[in-house]
């Protein structure tokens, strides 16, 4: 059996254990220190949110609302809405769940990286991968928006909702849409197209992450029904392997309509296309412009990236 380590968060609380090898490597990142060595213990440098249960009854409910427990069995219960101004919002969009179940976070201290097509994508997203414990840290690298004043509204967005959320974000300089209509030039239809694309993104961000001793990386186009899943994970898959980082990969669809509202609550620009020049011209044709099928003619997506 694997060793494993106990983990104290700053203020000296106990949570999830994780491989000792793991432990090693935080405390030699600087991120944690040894309280012992049998068994392997080790105390993180922050401090991380654990919601406090409490007695109702028969019934475990844990301060937050949206965690409840029969027994000692997580169980689903709709969040009660709170008001933010004249504004009805869920008590806390962050909890990951299997299907319609919380679950405890898994991967504390674990750090991922997220590449990130768009600020409203990242919303759910973000909540969603730090209900699982994960330090999350975003990259914005998007060579196929297209036109430039495009990209730099997306941005923007992004800029937004990262001093909103208090998302750390690694800006790739510069506009490389060129180089994307290099590699897609030969190829401009879907799915082919949207292959490319996904690999350009992916590949790039792998590399970062791995440069960056990150455990994983991940992308907001997991959120999106517009997208090929599969390619996504296979291509995921294929350049983690070759960059010696692992790449995550979950279904985020149940988030889709949920990201919508929180676009809209934070106030953030909601594109109408997936991004290259090729996809603008088969949306405003009806199309959506994505490795999906084709849409109903005259149909115009809200965003659908």
């Amino acid at each position: 059996m694997e060793a494993r380590a106990i983990v104290l968060d700053a203020e000296g609380r106990t949570l999830s254990p994780c491989p000792a090898d793991k432990a090693r490597r935080l405390v030699a990142q600087g991120r944690a220190e040894i309280v012992r060595d049998d068994p392997l213990t080790i105390r993180l440098t922050r401090s991380v949110t654990i919601p406090s249960p409490t007695r109702l009854g028969d019934r475990l409910v844990a301060q937050d609302p949206a965690i409840a427990t029969v027994g000692d069995r997580p169980v689903a219960q709709d969040p009660a809405p709170r008001r933010r101004g004249d504004r009805r919002v869920a008590q806390n969009p962050a909890i990951a769940t299997v299907g319609d179940r919380p679950v405890a976070p898994t991967k504390v201290g674990e750090r991922l990286l997220l590449h990130i097509c768009c600020g409203p994508c990242a919303t759910y997203t973000v909540a969603h991968l730090r209900g699982l414990g994960y330090e999350v840290t975003g990259y914005w690298f998007g060579p196929n928006i297209h036109p430039f004043s495009e990209h730099e509204r997306r941005r923007e967005a992004l800029e937004t909702l990262a001093a909103d959320i208090d998302l750390p974000v690694i800006w790739e300089p510069g506009y490389e849409m060129p180089e994307f209509l290099r590699l897609v030039a030969g190829t401009p239809e879907r799915p082919a197209r949207c292959r490319i694309c996904y690999r350009m993104r992916l590949a790039r961000t792998a590399r970062v992450a791995a440069a960056g001793g990150f455990d994983a990386f991940s992308t907001t186009l997991l959120i999106s029904p517009y997208q090929d899943l599969d390619a996504i994970r296979e291509i995921g898959a294929e350049e983690g392997d070759a960059q010696h980082v692992r790449f995550y990969f979950e279904n985020l669809r149940k988030g889709f309509a949920e990201h919508h509202r929180l676009a809209r609550e934070h106030g953030l620009y909601m594109q109408r296309y997936c991004g290259c020049v090729y996809s603008e011209w088969e949306g405003l044709r009806g199309r959506r412009g994505t490795a999906g099928g084709p849409a109903p003619r005259g149909a115009i997506l809200e965003q659908n990236d």
